[in-house]
C-alpha cells in the first residue's frame, strides 16, 4: 500500500513539473536555466516512476 502511495506522490509532482514547463515556456521572459533544471528534475521524477514501477509488478 505504501509504494501505491509513493507512486501517486511521484506521478502527482511530475504532473506539476510538467505544468510548471509549459507555463515557463509560454512566458515572455524566458528563462532556458530553470526550464532546463525543471526538465532535469522531471527526468528524475520519471526514473523515480519507473523503479516504483518495477518493484510493484515484482511483488
Amino acid at each position: 500500500m505504501a509504494i501505491e502511495s509513493h507512486l501517486a506522490t511521484l506521478e502527482k509532482k511530475h504532473g506539476a513539473l510538467d505544468q510548471e514547463i509549459s507555463e515557463a515556456m509560454a512566458s515572455p521572459s524566458l528563462d532556458n536555466i530553470l526550464i532546463s533544471r525543471l526538465k532535469r528534475q522531471k527526468l528524475q521524477l520519471k526514473e523515480q516512476i519507473e523503479k516504483v514501477r518495477h518493484q510493484v509488478t515484482q511483488h
